[in-house]
Parts: structure tokens; sequence; C-alpha cells
């Protein structure tokens, strides 16, 4: 019961937080010059006529803080079909409001979260790199840390040492170019322009590249967190009790080591998840983050809207799915 209450309550505390973060992007968006239909090619010839015709069909003639809350909360709107008065729900209740930028009536759920039979949606792209970029930075950068840590001062040490901080300053860019010249240009083992069709062969390299600095960054963090753990006394108890090395490597040892690498987790899946936009860009992923950033040219206010939402949301259940993994790493925390 404990872990409901906490959980039902953070879930809670996610609301006004989702509030605070859209009434921020929702100032700032209107802040900026211009507007959705002045910024997009195909509409800069439109007639003030038609432009005061289309503010007025989505409620840009509005005061602020009438399209703040009716965007985020509710409307009350007349049916056409009956004539009645009825509510129409905001982002709140998951209806992210129509999209400027695409032609055709189309919503922000529809562009984001609807696919074709030939190919799935933005989102699935973008989640699906993400996650698959995490599980390469854990699988490969926590292992690495240990064995650093456990090799400590030798030439292995200094060599994951010297990779894991290349790695990190190179970044996510650079690291991606990297990989297009090498094995895509000198060597052609993928192509530039990727099949994705294909169930693996694109995803290698962008997900190579997307988990590359987080994976340097877990392994440069589970070295120094080994480190110190190595050095406090139920381990030195441990052997002098004469336990085998991968008894306390792995009984004693990786659950303290791991709490602050799974503090990282929270924020690292949140980001990966909403895509990046320099990995869908330079490896043409069909994702969300070059949606996002082109909504923002585009002044699309319900594109930039939801990708902030979306990412606050995805990184209150991160943050609360760490929360709950301190409790399964140390007993000692509580709940309450």
């Amino acid at each position: 019961m404990p872990m409901t209450a906490y959980i039902i309550r953070r879930i809670l505390w996610n609301i006004p937080v989702l509030i605070i973060v859209g009434f921020i992007t929702f100032g700032i968006a209107k802040l900026t010059p211009g507007g959705p239909f002045d910024t997009q090619p195909e509409r800069r010839q439109l007639s003030p006529r038609v432009e005061a015709i289309l503010r007025e069909r989505f409620g840009m003639d509005l005061p602020f803080w009438r399209q703040f809350t009716r965007y985020m909360f509710f409307d009350i709107v007349p049916d056409t079909r009956t004539g009645e008065w009825k509510i129409q729900w905001g982002a709140i209740a998951g209806n992210l409001g129509p999209t400027y930028a695409s032609r055709g009536a189309r919503t922000v759920q529809q562009e984001l979260f609807e696919g074709t039979p030939s190919r799935p949606s933005k989102f699935y792209y973008s989640a699906r790199l993400g996650l698959q970029a995490l599980a390469f930075a854990v699988v490969f950068g926590i292992p690495l840390g240990i064995l650093a840590a456990l090799r400590q001062n030798t030439w292995l040490d200094y060599l994951l040492s010297l990779s894991s901080t290349i790695f990190v300053a190179l970044g996510t860019l650079i690291t991606s170019l990297i990989l297009v010249i090498i094995f895509a240009v000198i060597l052609n083992w993928f192509t530039v322009i990727p099949d994705w069709n294909d169930p693996i062969k694109p995803w290698v390299l962008p997900t190579v590249a997307l988990g590359s600095t987080s994976m340097a960054f877990i392994a440069r963090l589970t070295r120094a967190s080994v480190l110190e753990v190595k050095r406090q006394d139920y381990i030195r108890t441990a052997q002098a009790k004469g336990l085998a090395g991968h008894v306390i490597i792995w009984r004693h040892m990786l659950k303290n080591s791991l709490l602050p690498v799974v503090t990282i987790l929270g924020p690292a899946l949140a980001g990966l998840i909403t895509g990046t936009l320099f990995v869908e860009t330079i490896f043409q992923v069909p994702g969300m983050g070059r949606t996002f950033v082109d909504a923002i040219g585009k002044r699309d206010y319900s594109m930039i809207m939801a990708g902030s939402l979306i990412y606050v949301f995805f990184l209150g259940i991160a943050n609360l799915l760490v929360d709950i993994a301190y409790g399964i790493l140390d007993p000692r925390i509580t709940y309450k």
C-alpha cells in the first residue's frame, strides 16, 4: 500500500507541473514574432481577410488567457449537428489540438501517433530509437564501468577512461557524422539513405550514435561509484569472510553502485524517447524530433505545446520509475 499511495501521489503532482510548463511554453510561443499563417511559404500570399477568418476559426483572436484555457483545459462550443452547447476538452484530456503546418484538418495526435499501412507513426520511430539507444548505453556502459573500476590504474582502466572521455567530448552530432563517413561511405556496410522496411539494418548506426554519449557517461559514473563502494567496510568484511569475487561484485557491490546510475536514466530515457534532432536528421529517421523543431520555425503553436507536454509527461514517468527502482535496489529507502 505505501508504494501504491506514493505512485498515485506522484502522478497527481505531475498534473500541476504539466500546467505550469504548458503556460510557460504557450506564453513564449505567443510572444515570439510571427504566426502560423505568415511564416509558411504557401500561406504568405493570404489576404488580410482570409487570415482574419483563419485566426477567428482557430481562436487566435481571443485574449491570451482564453486561448490558453481553451487549449489546456476545455472550451464550450456549439454542436454543429444539434446546435446545443457542449464541452470540448483540451490537452489535459489528451486533445493536443490541430496542427497548422499540415495540409488538411489533421490533429497533432494524428500527425505524431497515427501511421500508415506501409509506415508506422513518428512516435514509434522516436520511441524505438530511444529505447534501443538506452539499452545500448546500459548494456555496454555498466559492464565497462565495473571493469574499469576493478582494474583501476591498469592499461585497461586508462583505455576505457580515455575512450569514454572521447565519446562524451565528441557528442551525438560529431559521432553521427563519423559513423556515416566510416561505415556508410568508406566501408559501405550501410546505406546513406536507409530502407526503413528492413527491421534491423537501418537502426544500427542511429542507435549507436544516439547511445554512445550516454554509454560513455554511464561508464564513467559507474566506475566512480564502484570505486567508492569498493572502499566501504562491508565490502572488506565480505572479502574477509572469504566470499568469491563474483559474489561480492554482484550481490554486495553492484546494487549500491547502481543508485547514481539509475538517477540519470530517468531524464535520459525521456530525452531519447521524445526524439533527438541531430540523429534523426543525419540518419533520416522519420521521428518526432524533426517535427518539433520544424514547428518552432512555422509557429505551429499546437505542435510546440505538444512537444513540451510530451517531454514533461515522459520525464515524470521516467523519474517515477527511477524512484521505484531506488526502493528495489536499496531496501532502506521507503515510500512514506
